[in-house]
């Protein structure tokens, strides 16, 4: 399933050491430029999406964010760590993700 692969990349990304989960580490990474992708789980709040897109886009930042097919318990499956909101801090590994998941 192609989705799985997806999932399989955050896996990586995590083994990496580059990935940002949770609001805090998420923020930070986002505000210190670290990030490269944005991801929301499916079943994170409204106001949580808000407010990473406006973080995202902040002060001429183009962080691309995604709201994802996936709830946090299927992101804390392939990261190890639930979480509603996670960014990926490496380009390539953020290219890949998206290009999996057919998103431009």
């Amino acid at each position: 399933m192609e989705n799985d692969k997806a999932l399989s990349m955050l896996g990586i990304s995590r083994r990496a050491r580059k990935l940002s989960c949770g609001h805090d580490a998420a923020l930070s990474a986002i505000k210190y430029g670290h990030a490269k992708l944005c991801l929301l789980a499916s079943d994170s709040s409204p106001r949580l999406d808000e407010e990473f897109r406006r973080a995202a886009s902040y002060d001429g930042r183009s962080i691309p964010v995604i709201k994802t097919p996936y709830t946090m318990e299927q992101i804390g499956w392939a990261t190890a760590l639930r979480s509603a909101v996670l960014t990926v801090d490496d380009e390539g590994l953020a290219s890949r993700i998206i290009t999996i998941l057919n998103i431009d």
